[in-house]
């Protein structure tokens, strides 16, 4: 009898290429994965409202969102891991200080704290996401806020980890850098989705490429990083695989004996 699996797979870079699209032999391999009765699922630092049409077409209920501190399975919410309020009102104040925008999200909606801004525009836009950041500076104050991120460039040198040791600063574009609660990564949304679902660690999969995935690919027994995956990542993991163009999904598929 067939040992069922559960196999992650993180989007950006993994499923999705840089023209944020998905590659014909990466549904299909996805859907095969199915058939077989594994549970798949994604683990993504997206919120849950910009990965609607993946989901759909995809026909995957599971996801693991906000870097982890977001967990659904099955349309159940599994895991939640809230910023700290007073943290985050903190973080506002001094990144106001620094001019650096910063936009809350929660598993609604984002909003930033300010109307418009250039680097904004073009670190959302590099998503290739439904809908623009909405203005409402008090947003994160009555509601919880699984994730924000801060619009500011490496060479404007100001040192958020040390100012809050509370989060983590995780860089995804060259303007933007999630802030996550200190120590939350997809790793432990990973750990929730398998308790819930009592999957054996060795039966779990994991697919990246990014710097947000290094704790998902240095946590998971089975992890794979796509050929095109950031240096550390690949360190970071236990396979490589091609590039996400060059049908890096179903090649690293195959390569952990998951299809043949």
């Amino acid at each position: 009898m067939l040992t069922k699996k559960m196999v992650f797979f993180d989007i950006d870079g993994t499923l999705y290429n840089e023209e944020k699209k998905l590659p014909k032999s990466a549904k299909e391999s996805i859907q095969r994965l199915k058939q077989q009765g594994h549970e798949v699922a994604i683990a993504t630092g997206r919120s849950p409202f910009n990965i609607t049409d993946i989901r759909k077409e995809l026909e995957i209920d599971n996801y693991v969102s906000f870097n982890g501190q977001y967990v659904v399975l099955n349309g159940q919410v599994v895991y939640k891991n809230p910023i700290n309020v007073s943290v985050l009102e903190e973080l506002t104040s001094y990144s106001a200080e620094n001019q650096h925008p910063i936009v809350y999200l929660n598993h609604e909606d984002m909003k930033g704290n300010v109307e418009s801004h250039t680097l904004l525009e073009k670190a959302v836009g590099s998503l290739n996401v439904n809908g623009k950041v909405g203005y409402d500076p008090l947003y994160h104050r009555d509601r919880e806020i699984y994730q924000s991120f801060l619009i500011y460039r490496d060479e404007d040198q100001v040192d958020y980890k040390s100012a809050f040791p509370a989060l983590d600063f995780i860089r995804w574009h060259e303007y933007a850098v999630d802030v996550l609660p200190a120590g939350g990564s997809k790793a432990v949304g990973i750990q929730a989705a398998i308790n819930h679902f009592g999957i054996a660690p060795e039966h779990v999969y994991a697919f990246g490429d990014g710097l947000n995935d290094i704790e998902m690919l240095s946590f998971v027994k089975n992890s794979v990083a796509m050929g095109n995956a950031h240096e550390k990542a690949k360190s970071a993991a236990k396979y490589i695989t091609k590039h996400v163009d060059e049908d890096g999904i179903a090649y690293g598929l195959e390569l952990v004996g998951l299809l043949k």
